[in-house]
C-alpha cells in the first residue's frame, strides 16, 4: 500500500480509536499530506529510509506557503511528531518502515507564557456591570475561567447541569475524551447562580449568547451558545477598560489560573492534573514559577560562607 491510503487509515484511527478530537486529526491530515507532496503519490512506508528524512526535513526547512511565507521550527516540529506517530502505526501493523526512534525533533525556544497577576484579575472583574443579564453573564465567564483553568473548548460546552454549584465542581471531557475534576470557587459559584437566576429561559446551555430570537420548536437551542471567538470578544472588552496593556486572550486565564496555583505552593503534577496535560512536559512552560521557587529555596536554605 502506498503512504498516502495508510496515513488516511491512521488519521481515521486516531478519531476511532485514540479518542482525538476532529481538529486534532485535521491537523494530522495535513501534516502527513505533506509526506505525499514530497514523496509523491507513489511513495511507499519501505522508501521513507534515514536518508529519505533528511531530505524531507531540509524540504519542510525551506518549504513555503501560498503566502510565500516559511513554516516556522514548531511547525516543522509538528510535522515530524505526526510522522513519528505514523511511523509507530506502521510498526504496529508490521509494515516496514523507518524505525520511529529515528524521528528527532528540532530544538525549539520555550514560550513565554503570560499571565494575569490577582490584582489584575481583579482590576479587570471591577469593569463588568453586574446590572444587566449581560454582565452577569460575563462575570460568571471571567471568574469560571480564572477559577479553574477550563479551556475556551470545554467552557463553551458546559450545560447547567454540568456543574454542581452546592458542591462546588463538576467532571469536564477535556483532549483525548479524557475527563478531570474541575473544582470551582465560592466567588465563580456565587457569579453563576446570580447569573442562571437573572435567565428567563430554559435551555440547556451555561452561558449564552444575547440574540433574542426564539429557539425553533424542537430543538437545543445549541445555536444560542457562545462561540470561541465571542469569549475572546468578551475578555478583551474587559481588558481593555481595566487599562491593562497585556495581550490578553481566555487562555491568559488559564495560563494565569496554573501559575497562581504554583506561587501559591501547588506542585507540578497537581497542576499537571487539573489543567487536563496529558504529558509533563506541557505543564513545564510554567518554569517561570517553578524557577522562582528554586531560587526562593535556595536564599532560605543555602548557607553562605563568611
Amino acid at each position: 500500500m502506498y503512504v498516502s491510503d495508510l496515513a488516511l487509515d491512521f488519521v481515521e484511527s486516531l478519531e476511532v480509536e485514540g479518542g482525538r478530537s476532529r481538529n486534532t486529526t485535521r491537523n494530522y491530515e495535513l501534516y502527513l499530506a505533506r509526506l505525499t507532496e514530497f514523496g509523491g503519490e507513489e511513495l511507499k512506508p519501505k522508501d521513507i529510509t534515514p536518508e529519505w528524512l533528511r531530505k524531507y526535513r531540509l524540504w519542510l526547512n525551506r518549504y513555503e506557503t501560498s503566502q510565500g511565507k516559511g513554516l516556522s521550527v514548531m511547525t516543522q516540529a509538528y510535522h515530524l511528531i505526526a510522522l513519528r506517530g505514523f511511523l509507530k502505526y506502521l510498526a504496529k501493523r508490521n509494515i516496514e518502515s523507518l524505525p520511529p526512534s529515528l524521528v528527532e525533533l528540532p530544538r525549539t525556544h520555550r514560550a513565554q507564557v503570560t499571565f494575569l497577576h490577582v490584582d489584575e484579575i481583579e482590576r479587570i472583574l471591577a469593569e463588568v456591570p453586574l446590572d444587566t443579564e449581560t454582565g452577569l453573564r460575563d462575570r460568571a465567564i471571567l471568574e469560571l475561567l480564572f477559577s479553574t483553568g477550563l479551556r475556551v473548548s470545554e467552557l463553551i460546552r458546559l450545560n447547567r447541569d454540568s456543574i454542581n454549584l452546592d458542591r462546588k465542581e463538576f467532571v469536564v471531557r477535556g483532549k483525548g475524551q479524557k475527563d478531570r475534576p474541575v473544582f470551582v470557587s465560592d466567588s465563580a459559584a456565587m457569579a453563576i447562580a446570580d447569573y442562571l437566576e437573572e435567565r428567563k429561559d430554559s435551555l440547556p446551555a451555561l452561558f449564552l449568547n444575547n440574540s433574542k430570537n426564539q429557539p425553533p420548536v424542537g430543538t437545543t437551542g445549541d445555536y444560542r451558545r457562545l462561540t470561541p471567538r465571542s469569549v475572546e470578544r468578551i475578555v478583551e472588552k474587559y481588558v481593555r477598560e481595566a487599562g491593562i496593556t497585556k495581550h490578553v486572550t481566555p487562555h491568559t486565564l488559564r495560563h494565569s489560573f496554573a501559575t497562581d496555583l504554583l506561587m501559591n505552593g501547588a506542585d507540578l503534577r497537581s497542576v499537571q492534573a487539573m489543567l487536563g496535560h496529558s504529558d509533563i512536559s506541557t505543564t513545564q512552560i510554567y518554569t517561570h514559577v517553578t524557577d522562582m521557587q528554586l531560587k526562593n529555596v535556595h536564599e532560605k536554605f543555602h548557607s553562605e560562607t563568611d
